[in-house]
């Protein structure tokens, strides 16, 4: 183990203690196993937060890592690559869309970085890990009304008071969060009843997964320590008090992503 790995972890989901190892889909001292209570597939011995905040901070291993893969790829793979692009590109203005799924109003956006997609009718809030990225997105949501805390998401979302948002964002976040019960149950207690959290994780059951193997570009150390599949993604949900409804479900087995909205119910 180097400084920047913490003791092993139970299962994010169920919590049991006993899982088979993937040698597959492990890399150097980084091991991903699978549960053998519920199949969830998680990194045992993820990166403590300290190291997290610097050593391997996304701005840091991302481009590193993205250029790796891009080397790897068949021209296949890359020309369908050039057409995603495409076709984000064409899609309707981001803050519309998520405007159409989440509703307006204060929105809190878990491992924000350092962009700020949203404007008015949204009021912008995040939390952010990285020390650099904190301070830019601090600045520009602090000039539309909000705030950017710094810290691990599990952990800071506590420091706001109950029902204050309308919407949380996790989009490619909890892939990366070892405390995913707190995390949720942190994002329940500050929605407003009846608010959305809208979450996107690399979906560990995609056709691609299953063709690629260990190329699969879900696979991330050692920043993604939570492989989710549909059916794990909602019992983490569950758990949590959340009701499930899955966005991309008429293309899940050929989407890489997992695209869904929680919603805090309304207690009459």
């Amino acid at each position: 183990m180097t400084r920047s790995t913490q003791s092993t972890r139970a299962c994010p989901n169920c919590a049991a203690d006993k899982a088979a190892p993937l040698p597959a889909y492990s890399q150097d001292e980084w091991q991903v196993v699978e549960c053998m209570g519920c199949t969830m597939v998680y990194l045992q011995n993820p990166a403590d937060y300290e190291a997290l905040e610097e050593d391997f901070a996304w701005e840091k291993t991302f481009a590193a890592e993205d250029a790796m893969r891009h080397r790897r790829k068949s021209w296949i793979k890359r020309a369908a690559r050039q057409v995603r692009i495409l076709s984000y590109k064409l899609r309707r203005d981001p803050n519309d869309h998520y405007l159409s799924i989440l509703g307006a109003g204060n929105i809190l956006d878990v491992g924000c970085g350092d962009v700020v997609r949203w404007r008015a009718p949204f009021i912008p809030h995040g939390i952010e890990i990285s020390k650099a990225l904190q301070k830019t997105a601090h600045e520009k949501m602090h000039a539309l009304g909000g705030e950017c805390l710094l810290g691990a998401g599990a952990e800071v979302i506590w420091h706001f008071s109950e029902d204050k948002f309308d919407s949380v964002m996790m989009h490619s976040y909890l892939e990366h969060e070892t405390q995913v019960s707190k995390i949720l149950n942190g994002a329940i207690r500050c929605l407003k009843p009846g608010g959305k959290a809208f979450i996107r994780v690399p979906n560990f059951n995609s056709l691609n997964r299953r063709i690629s193997g260990p190329k699969w570009p879900g696979f991330r150390y050692p920043d993604h320590v939570n492989y989710f599949t549909v059916e794990t993604l909602k019992a983490v949900a569950a758990n949590a008090g959340f009701d499930f409804k899955l966005v991309n479900r008429h293309k899940i087995w050929l989407d890489d992503n997992i695209q869904a909205v929680l919603i805090k119910p309304i207690i009459a």
